[in-house]
């Protein structure tokens, strides 16, 4: 089922919207916290700081398959919104054939050099053989990544935001039971939870697959439809690369954060890997805000209903503002029993040290709802290189907070290194948004203000 973000009040639509897209992002990170969960109270606070050593070199890889299919998927809605159907048919053919290449490449590479990385990360002796392990898995996976990412956006770029929920609900009791299977009967211990990622998000991918050819009648190609082009491949990486290298090179402050964590030992980072966990699940509604932009962003730029780009922006930043409220109240009363499903009894000290960090970092959710936002509106209104340079605040954020206040002022410190990076990033991308929109009024209507009716197909993901 398609559906047009182009008609009818921005408020509402970004609701209907962004629920299934919130529920799925649920669905992805209760399996990821249920991973935590079970390591932590199974294995011990090694292993848990084990997996949590690799967050960072995960997020810079990870990050870069994810950007790059959220990416591929900008033009497919775009054209959707424009009504151009067989350009659209084009470009799905050429992003899935991007996909494959991407995935394989990236799974050879990394797996290769993934201990040298946690090397240079400064991983602490007695966790690197285990984060080693963990981590070659979910990079050898890298595949079912692409696989899942690419299918599940392509549905929403069509307007269905529903359906990848489901096969996500599917595939998280699925891996619930897998983790189980392999850390408590096979003894495999992390490596056992690196497996039941994988395959649970493989078997969401491919469920995704079977379903969009099915019921899309839409996307089914014929003729030179099918066949690989240039221009269209050209064109997906120019947005596909710049969405890819945001999150790469954001990542590379996380990396050099991590790196800083890793010197104050294993239990900072224990108690690091645990907030983020925590957090990671209620900052899911931030991330639905933003996949749910690129969407509206992509569809009304593709219609010529640039008035209802900052109609989007005020609408969604009205809900993450009140959210935000909400979740720091939630982790001040509460924050520490939800840490101790993480962190056994006696570890008293790390639960403090992961409550102050969830904490500072949530007293600044509001920045981080904008840059999720505003950047996933830029990106779906074609404008692909302002990814990087959003990124490379961040990166400049989080890279001074490793370099000198973390290492200067220890673990009270950590907690201030993401809302600096949000702080930063915001700091560029509204004004970077208020010129991308004038652009786009000058370009097409011939004026910075005057508003137009929808009409006829434009292609700024390939001339902005």
């Amino acid at each position: 089922m398609t559906r047009h973000l182009t008609e009818g009040k921005p408020f509402a639509l970004i609701l209907q919207f962004s629920i299934p897209v919130l529920l799925g992002y649920l669905f992805q990170q209760f399996y990821n916290v249920t991973d935590t969960v079970i390591v932590g109270k199974l294995l011990g606070f090694r292993s848990l700081a084990a997996v949590g050593s690799t967050g960072a070199v995960n997020f810079l890889i990870i990050g870069f398959a994810a950007g790059l299919c959220t990416g591929f998927t900008i033009p497919v809605s775009q054209r959707f919104g424009a009504q151009d159907y067989t350009s659209m048919r084009r470009y799905v053919c050429n992003a899935a054939y991007l996909s494959v290449c991407f995935s394989l490449l990236m799974a050879l590479l990394t797996v290769f050099f993934c201990r040298p990385l946690l090397r240079i990360m400064k991983t602490p002796d007695d966790i690197i053989s285990e984060a080693t392990a963990y981590i070659r898995i979910i990079f050898a996976g890298i595949p079912t990544i692409f696989l899942y990412n690419m299918t599940a956006g392509t549905i929403r770029a069509l307007g269905d935001s529903k359906t990848p929920v489901y096969f996500l609900v599917a595939s998280s009791v699925l891996n619930i039971t897998l983790d189980l299977v392999f850390i408590m009967v096979c003894k495999w211990g992390i490596q056992g939870a690196a497996y039941a990622t994988v395959i649970s998000q493989g078997i969401s991918g491919a469920a995704c697959l079977f379903y969009m050819a099915r019921k899309f009648e839409i996307l089914i190609c014929s003729g030179n439809e099918k066949q690989f082009s240039c221009r269209h491949s050209l064109s997906l990486l120019s947005v596909g690369i710049p969405m890819g290298l945001q999150y790469s090179i954001t990542a590379i402050g996380s990396v050099i954060m991590q790196t800083a964590i890793n010197t104050l030992g294993s239990a900072a980072v224990a108690a690091v890997t645990a907030s983020y966990r925590v957090s990671g699940f209620f900052c899911t509604v931030f991330d639905a805000l933003g996949t749910t932009m690129a969407t509206y962003g992509g569809q009304n730029t593709g219609a010529r209903k640039f008035e209802r780009l900052g109609e989007g922006i005020r609408d969604s930043m009205l809900i993450g503002t009140v959210y935000s409220a909400v979740v720091f109240a939630v982790y001040f009363f509460f924050g520490q029993h939800v840490l101790r499903l993480f962190i056994n009894g006696p570890e008293l000290n790390i639960i403090h040290d992961a409550k102050l960090f969830l904490l500072e970092i949530s007293s600044c959710y509001v920045f981080l709802a904008g840059v999720n936002i505003i950047r996933f509106m830029i990106q779906g209104m074609g404008f692909s290189m302002f990814a990087i340079l959003s990124g490379v605040f961040e990166m400049t954020a989080r890279t001074l907070a490793g370099i000198w206040i973390i290492p200067r002022f220890g673990f009270i410190s950590a907690g201030l290194a993401d809302p600096l990076a949000w702080i930063f990033a915001d700091l560029f991308l509204v004004p970077a948004f208020l010129l991308c929109r004038r652009h786009l009024y000058k370009k097409y209507t011939g004026t910075e203000h005057i508003q137009q009716p929808a009409h006829a197909a434009i292609r700024p993901a390939d001339n902005a």
